[in-house]
């Protein structure tokens, strides 16, 4: 849909892509408030999930019905069998399934059998994709224009991204949740300080947290939720509080179990403790703000000469380029 008589930008009538740019830029506007006027919370199925284990713990059932029974017992089965083959080839250890399951909790992942079936991959995904691309690069003579020194090099990057992808894809959930759970504990230690001082016990300080972050941060409010739970039916509240320690792979829960674990042994006042560390905590969020400020410029440097200058050289340029154009055209 060309006009010859009016102004041409890159080949097309100029008012007849303006109109398709707005009709666009309308549909993103329409799509982001749908996004956002029907959020839901995230944290509302966990807590009623805690909440119903934590009542099925307390009356000693398991709660599970004759389904999901077949289905555990299949995926324990599974499990099993993965570990009697790692077992017999001398491949698992017991500090390595543990190193594994603690990644798994900080990452999110409840079940610990999963453990078993990320050193399994290791084993297994460097023989399917290792020997895929082996079979394919040599066998098959997939890439015949390669070098041998390509070749080889192709087959070794398989196989090593193929025992490494289980690896990779924990450390990038980590990271993620990690990154979340840094940025909303100020603003967490803020509300336990105003239940503390409101006199709420540290049972109910937890569980009304876990609730007021369900929107702003739910990995955050999942942990403080589990730690409510735990607090409830945990013979000794410490072991509770060292639990949340061993799900978030973060330093600053580590000041703040351990501030925990000393108010409850020595009776020192909660809220004061809680406030100062969270002074600290966001002061440190301030400092990592500026510091990623402070790389900007140099960071932004290589989009601005790929990205905005040629963009930027169109708009102005692009009209007297057409203009011109369609002068010498007239001619």
């Amino acid at each position: 849909m060309t006009n010859p008589g009016g102004p041409q930008l890159l080949g097309m009538d100029a008012m007849w892509l303006a109109t398709l740019l707005s009709v666009v830029a309308g549909i993103a506007v329409v799509v982001a408030i749908y996004s956002v006027v029907t959020v839901r919370d995230p944290m509302a199925k966990r807590v009623k999930a805690l909440n119903e284990r934590r009542e099925q713990l307390k009356a000693g059932i398991a709660g599970t019905t004759s389904k999901k029974r077949a289905k555990l017992v299949r995926k324990t089965e599974t499990t099993d069998k993965m570990r009697q083959l790692l077992s017999k080839l001398q491949v698992l250890q017991d500090d390595q399934v543990k190193d594994v399951q603690q990644r798994l909790a900080q990452a999110g992942i409840r079940r610990k059998e999963f453990a078993v079936s990320v050193i399994f991959s290791r084993m297994v995904m460097p023989i399917i994709f290792g020997g895929g691309a082996g079979l394919w690069i040599y066998a098959l003579d997939g890439v015949p224009d390669w070098s041998a020194m390509k070749k080889f090099g192709a087959f070794a990057a398989a196989t090593i991204l193929s025992y490494k992808a289980a690896d990779i894809y924990l450390t990038n959930l980590v990271t993620k949740r990690t990154d979340a759970i840094r940025k909303g504990l100020p603003d967490a230690l803020d509300l336990l300080v105003i239940c503390a001082e409101a006199g709420l016990t540290v049972d109910a300080a937890f569980n009304r947290v876990a609730k007021e972050l369900g929107r702003g941060c739910p990995e955050l409010g999942d942990e403080f939720a589990l730690t409510a739970i735990e607090l409830g039916f945990l013979t000794e509240r410490r072991a509770a509080f060292e639990n949340l320690a061993y799900r978030v792979n973060l330093d600053s829960i580590r000041g703040v179990v351990t501030t925990m674990i000393q108010t409850e042994k020595y009776g020192t006042p909660l809220a004061s403790a809680l406030r100062v560390l969270s002074a600290e905590f966001r002061n440190e969020r301030m400092m990592r703000a500026e510091e990623k400020a402070a790389r900007l410029p140099a960071i932004m440097t290589v989009p601005l000469i790929l990205f905005i200058l040629p963009t930027l050289f169109i708009v102005v340029i692009g009209p007297a380029a057409c203009s011109i154009g369609d002068a010498f055209s007239k001619q």
